[in-house]
């Protein structure tokens, strides 16, 4: 998995009836784009993120605004 700042964290809810989470990444802190990340998710949050099988990142050409 490999993101770059501004591409969005898309993180599939994994408990029936738990949401899907996303958010901005507004950090990179793996060797050439890799995790962890740190992210801004749409609630506000930031935490640093080690993105399991459960997430995607899309890219941020791809992500409408």
């Amino acid at each position: 998995m490999y993101g770059k700042i501004g591409d969005r964290l898309h993180v599939h809810g994994n408990v029936v009836g738990q949401p899907d989470r996303t958010g901005r990444i507004i950090e990179v802190r793996g060797e050439s784009g890799g995790p962890p990340y740190l992210v801004r998710f749409d609630d506000g949050h930031e935490t640093l993120v080690y993105p399991g099988p459960d997430a995607v990142i899309e890219p941020r050409a791809h992500v409408s605004q």
